[in-house]
């Protein structure tokens, strides 16, 4: 045995000790795209706690060079550690390898290095190639980055535009789109407005944008009432 697929049966080893069968079963219906074979059962806060103790110890650097992993989550413990990640430079190495193994829309969202907000300029360079992607979680990625760093103060609707212009089947580019359009109705309504009206971007997509703004705290009710003139 190779001594990276020992250590790799290590790790699953620990995984398997923290699995919880009835969370496997249920959250392996929340990610229909992956075989049930896959899923060990780990709950999120368990595979946090893991991926601290393993950066703490040194396992992690091993770890996310033995790519590709074969579990869902050998995926978030990938995921986790890299959000974890101090140097901006080394977290944009790190994520640009990882990001073609990423198959699921739970690693995809969860993957959130903090160190991205130090070097905004850097990464929307980032963003914008990965939005060009034939890959859907790079897409998927490059869209919430979006609407992680550049809602706020620094909002531009250019922004906007890069992803109301994307033109997908692909449900979970889709799915992350309207969670976009959502959230800037939250922050930046009256620069977003337009892109609710019939038209700006796809039906699909809109329609699903204007639902997950209604059920948002965020959204003011005169806001919600404007919204809901346009359904």
């Amino acid at each position: 045995m190779k001594k990276s697929d020992k250590y790799n049966n290590d790790i699953i080893k620990s995984l398997y000790a923290l699995q919880d069968t009835a969370y496997r079963d249920f959250n392996s219906k929340l990610i229909p795209n992956i075989s049930s074979d896959l899923f060990i059962g780990v709950r999120t806060p368990d595979l946090k706690k893991l991926a601290k103790e393993m950066i703490k110890s040194g396992q992690s650097d091993s770890f996310i060079q033995n790519l590709p992993h074969k579990y869902f989550e050998e995926n978030q413990l990938h995921a986790f550690i890299l959000s974890e990640i101090k140097d901006f430079d080394f977290a944009i190495k790190e994520t640009e390898l990882f990001l073609p193994y990423i198959n699921n829309w739970a690693t995809c969202d969860q993957m959130s290095p903090r160190v991205f907000r130090k070097n905004l300029d850097v990464l929307y360079k980032y963003v914008c190639k990965w939005i060009k992607s034939k890959d859907v979680y790079a897409v998927r990625f490059a869209i919430k980055n979006l609407m992680q760093y550049f809602l706020d103060n620094n909002f531009d609707v250019k922004y906007a535009d890069m992803v109301s212009n994307i033109k997908t089947d692909e449900y979970y580019i889709n799915m992350m789109r309207a969670w976009y359009f959502a959230t800037a109705a939250a922050k930046q309504f009256d620069l977003v407005l337009p892109y609710f009206y019939v038209g700006k971007i796809d039906e699909w997509t809109r329609k699903r944008a204007v639902q997950k703004a209604l059920e948002s705290f965020r959204v003011s009710d005169k806001n919600k009432e404007i919204l809901r003139s346009l359904r």
